[in-house]
């Protein structure tokens, strides 16, 4: 019997076809045999319950029903404990989801993409009485660098593509540019506000520069008999009861041109950049520092907050602040508890005259390296990620898109418009290989600035980079 050839329907690389069935005595070969037997694939995560993948999950078992898919979710706090844990005993998932901000911590525990992965199709001809299965084994191509670099932000780039020794033990160091990860949505830091506040000051345009922002603060802010804040402009220039104060102080570094880390990881966010040598009087990470802190002097004219605010979330939602800086997974929990609100979202502001730089806060799916089936693992990522699947995903979950294909069909989208508009001038820094040690870091010299006197400033950012880089490492 001739082989039926699937090369035109498919349009795929067809390596392997063979028949089985009726009148056909052709048997697979043993790469198709190994193919077809059964798998199981744990996907742990957290941020999102099963339903936002269902329809991807359930598209991929159809065509591979071989496959068994186990997904679970983990709360937020003690998710990571419960993936390190897993790890470690070797019961943990096959593929997981890790911050941006953990890739270099992880990487000793995740396979990176190969080139190709490979999976059998099942595919069947004939009649009703003479039916035939073909079984095709196909090498399937992954994203290239250039592919990717292509289709995310410059952000996602940067975050997922690690040099890596590709080495075998005992060889010669071999080092590559590999992909280890690869996000569905990319979120960013905007600004939420609440219109019913700005109204009764008086304040006719949601500010897009800091300047203006920074002259609103005392056309908002009330202040009880005792001088006591009763209501705020912004939840700034505190760390403990300031939501996500690292993202933000690093936002405003960052647009001030401050330089966060150099190209081997390193922190230099207390340091001059090359380029502003010649021009600048300070370095750009003290200016952003001091300007962040002002907002809680209340010797300043920008005053706005005080420890004695709660949390700036419960605060936002109370109607106690104009303004909250936060990303779009705040967006259902302040619906929720305050569905009254007169809210509107805005995007994140800006230094006049410098360049437009936004922040990045996202998840990716990444392999790990102990799982039995990393090249089926990967075949699912590559399916999941397709922009496709990543649509479907986005249109559950409500959140904003990695790719940049689908970033476009979004800006005209309510409640994330402004987020999309966002991603393509985010960017994030690498933390070290302990992010949650970095992030105390940066609270604890906003709490030391917050008493520091002006001119201790650059010490109190230089001991926060000394601190940061302990949790550094060479190789990323």
């Amino acid at each position: 019997m001739r082989k039926f050839s699937f090369r035109k329907l498919l349009g795929l690389p067809l390596v392997l076809s063979v028949l089985i069935g009726a009148g056909c005595t052709n048997a697979p070969d043993a790469a198709t045999v190994a193919g077809m037997k059964p798998k199981t694939l744990n996907i742990w995560a957290v941020v999102d319950d099963e339903d936002a993948y269902a329809p991807i999950i359930q598209a991929y078992r159809a065509a591979h029903p071989q496959i068994t898919i186990n997904y679970r979710r983990f709360r937020l706090e003690e998710y990571e404990s419960a993936v390190l844990n897993g790890l470690a005993e070797d019961k943990g998932p096959d593929i997981f989801l890790i911050h941006n901000t953990w890739i270099g911590k992880y990487l000793s525990k995740i396979e990176p993409m190969p080139p190709f992965t490979s999976m059998v199709y099942r595919y069947v001809s004939g009649g009703a009485t003479n039916q035939s299965e073909t079984l095709v084994l196909k090498n399937e191509k992954s994203p290239t660098l250039k592919e990717l670099r292509d289709a995310y932000p410059d952000v996602v780039a940067k975050d997922v593509i690690r040099r890596l020794n590709m080495a075998a033990e005992g060889e010669n160091q071999k080092l590559e540019d590999r992909i280890v990860a690869l996000p569905m949505s990319v979120d960013t830091l905007a600004m939420f506000v609440n219109k019913d506040l700005l109204n009764s000051a008086g304040v006719a345009t949601i500010p897009a520069a800091w300047d203006t922002f920074q002259s609103t603060m005392k056309r908002i802010v009330r202040v009880d008999d005792q001088g006591k804040l009763i209501q705020a402009g912004a939840a700034l220039g505190l760390a403990d009861n300031v939501e996500r104060s690292t993202d933000i102080l690093s936002a405003l570094m960052m647009q001030n041109r401050t330089i966060m880390a150099s190209d081997d990881g390193y922190p230099t966010f207390a340091q001059m950049p090359a380029a502003l040598a010649d021009t600048a009087t300070e370095v750009p990470g003290v200016q952003a520092l001091r300007f962040y802190l002002d907002f809680a002097k209340p010797d300043k004219d920008s005053y706005t907050w005080s420890a004695d605010m709660p949390n700036s979330l419960d605060a936002f939602i109370q109607g106690q602040v104009a303004f909250f800086f936060g990303y779009s997974y705040h967006l259902p929990l302040i619906k929720a508890r305050a569905p009254k609100l007169n809210l509107s979202i805005a995007k994140l502001p800006q230094i006049s005259e410098n360049p437009t730089v936004n922040y990045a806060n996202y998840w990716v799916w990444v392999v790990a390296k102990k799982s039995k089936n990393t090249d089926t693992a990967w075949n699912l990522l590559n399916f999941m990620t397709t922009p496709d699947n990543e649509k479907k995903f986005l249109d559950l979950a409500k959140r904003p898109a990695a790719h940049k294909s689908l970033l476009e069909g979004q800006l005209d989208d309510e409640e994330l418009g402004v987020f999309a508009s966002q991603v393509l001038t985010s960017s994030s820094w690498y933390k070290g290989m302990d992010p949650a040690a970095m992030e105390k870091s940066f609270a604890k010299m906003i709490n030391n600035g917050a008493t520091a006197a002006d001119e201790d400033l650059q010490k109190v950012l230089s001991n926060a980079q000394s601190e940061v880089s302990q949790t550094m490492t060479a190789t990323q």
